[in-house]
């Protein structure tokens, strides 16, 4: 239950988790990918009769993540943590197809195809083509963590108990707007993936000129 002068729908100045730096850098990491897809959407177009397999994949790969992005985002500022972490798992799958796409070109045809499931690597083995590489092991542990959020799985739970009034817990049915620790970590997790939608427009559209990323001294070392 929330208080009774819990605003029905948080605004940008109201909103529960204002202030948080994590959620900080998380909005401009969506402001820098928004400003560079548009330079590439503006390039696309005057292009478009000469794009290669790839740039039009990533056309609709990239903006589809960005837009995953702001629903996270929105999710957040109105307190619907554990729905925010639910998307996590598409933004993961897009941002991981992209980059296996950029490194493995050969296999565009296959996506164009209709990435089918039988045929198309599992994601684990996709997230390998992130910068820097996700380890096989790692990337797998990742990815059944948030299946486990999307297939309601036991484990998923952990994620929206919450204390009641009366100091027991509960399974929280709406907002959760007391648990900056968990909103720092899907903003943390939500800009990794951000940063490496970004990082392969730069890749697939070099003809592009993108402006820098956001300076972040902490939190993006660790993505």
């Amino acid at each position: 239950m929330q208080p009774k002068d819990t605003p029905s729908v948080f605004t940008p100045d109201n909103e529960p988790y204002l202030g948080l730096e994590s959620l900080l850098w998380f909005d401009r990491i969506i402001c820098w990918s928004m400003e560079s897809n548009q330079k590439i959407a503006a390039w696309t177009r005057e292009k478009a009769s000469s794009l290669t397999p790839l740039q039009r994949a990533a056309c609709q790969i990239i903006p589809q993540g960005i837009s995953i992005a702001l629903s996270i985002r929105e999710l957040i500022r109105q307190g619907y943590l554990f729905s925010s972490l639910i998307l996590m798992r598409p933004l993961i799958e897009r941002a991981a197809t992209v980059s296996y796409l950029d490194t493995h070109p050969g296999a565009v045809s296959l996506w164009e195809n209709g990435w089918l499931y039988s045929k198309r690597p599992a994601l684990a083995a996709m997230m390998a083509s992130m910068a820097g590489g996700v380890p096989v092991t790692e990337a797998k542990n990742i990815v059944n963590a948030h299946n486990s959020m999307v297939h309601g799985d036991p484990l998923s739970c952990y994620h929206n108990l919450v204390v009641l009034p009366d100091g027991d817990v509960g399974y929280a049915s709406g907002k959760i707007l007391n648990n900056p620790d968990l909103c720092s970590a899907i903003a943390m997790e939500s800009q990794c993936y951000m940063i490496v939608l970004t990082g392969r427009m730069s890749n697939i559209f070099p003809n592009v000129i993108l402006n820098r990323p956001p300076h972040h001294d902490r939190g993006t070392a660790n993505c």
